[in-house]
């Protein structure tokens, strides 16, 4: 018996089951189903391999804020804890359907009309769509391929002026290029608190962006940033503008600053994970770190080449 044979037998099924659960949920984007069947490979135990995955997966999409096709290809749904109706429903509010979805495979099963209870009243979806249209605006003008969407998460039973509600806006735009060796996605989740006594909306964005480079390697990037920012409550169409105009900001605010630290790359961290003088005794070529493609490699997985 190998030393990693003796090693798994000595694991309870519970623990086989928690670390399989650990290299499913930190899959780099796009990366799950690759890593699902090294798992299953692995475990040699079908029951524990459905066990992990049938826990990860739903937790994955989620925060991956995956989108996936109606059947009738009438629209799209994003699977995300502000759509979930169910453990496996999720509403789309611009088409008023939700999707039945396996989680594992990565599809819609079926799809049924929603629910009164489950929509907005008039007035928040006044608010909501014309926020909706705003936003697709922008995200087919800033990302390559991004999906957005827009949920009413508290208040929507509200009917007219002087209650309080929230929207929040999702936003998701992933280039996967397996074939290419390199994987990367921007999520943006935005809450919106419309505060009628205050005739304010407080803003609060989170951003997380992630990169994974592995021809001859294995790099990954992995960002976080949050930021606040408020608007005047005012009319639908005009707090959509306003809102989205606020999103555009932070979110080029900080593409840019990202762009900046990569510039940086060779002068600063290359140089700090490598000694000046290597085992060959030849000095690493600082002046000309430009042949190396790692930076522009990491650049092209989140489709900022080109951009200033």
């Amino acid at each position: 018996m190998s030393d990693e044979d003796e090693t798994a037998s000595q694991l309870t099924d519970n623990q086989k089951i928690e670390i399989a659960k650990w290299f499913l949920l930190n899959s780099p984007a796009g990366e799950i189903q690759y890593v699902a069947k090294d798992i299953r490979a692995l475990l040699k135990n079908e029951r524990l391999y459905l066990a992990a995955v049938s826990e990860a997966f739903p937790l994955y999409n989620k925060s991956h804020l995956i989108c996936l096709e109606f059947p009738d290809r009438s629209g799209e749904v994003m699977v995300t804890s502000f759509s979930e109706i169910d453990k496996n429903e999720y509403l789309d509010p611009r088409t008023a359907q939700v999707a039945i979805i396996d989680h594992v495979k990565q599809v819609i099963e079926d799809a049924r009309p929603a629910k009164d209870e489950e929509l907005s009243s008039s007035y928040v979806e006044e608010y909501r769509s014309a926020l909706d249209v705003e936003i697709i605006k922008y995200v087919s003008e800033a990302y390559p391929k991004g999906v957005c969407s827009v949920y009413c998460t508290s208040g929507k039973d509200v009917e007219e002026p002087g209650m309080d509600f929230e929207l929040v806006v999702v936003i998701c735009a992933a280039r996967h290029s397996p074939q290419n060796f390199c994987n990367g996605s921007w999520r943006s989740v935005w809450n919106m608190e419309f505060k009628d006594e205050l005739q304010m909306v407080e803003v609060r964005g989170k951003f997380e962006v992630g990169a994974h480079y592995f021809e001859e390697g294995n790099v990954q990037l992995d960002a976080k940033h949050e930021c606040k920012d408020s608007t005047v409550f005012q009319s639908a169409d005009d707090s959509a503008v306003s809102l989205t105009t606020i999103i555009r900001h932070h979110e080029a605010e900080y593409l840019n600053s990202l762009q900046k630290s990569y510039s940086k790359l060779p002068d600063t961290t290359f140089k700090d994970l490598r000694r000046k003088l290597p085992v060959t005794r030849t000095l690493f070529p600082w002046h000309n770190t430009q042949q190396f493609s790692l930076t522009k490699d990491i650049q092209k997985s989140l489709g900022l080449e080109g951009s200033k």
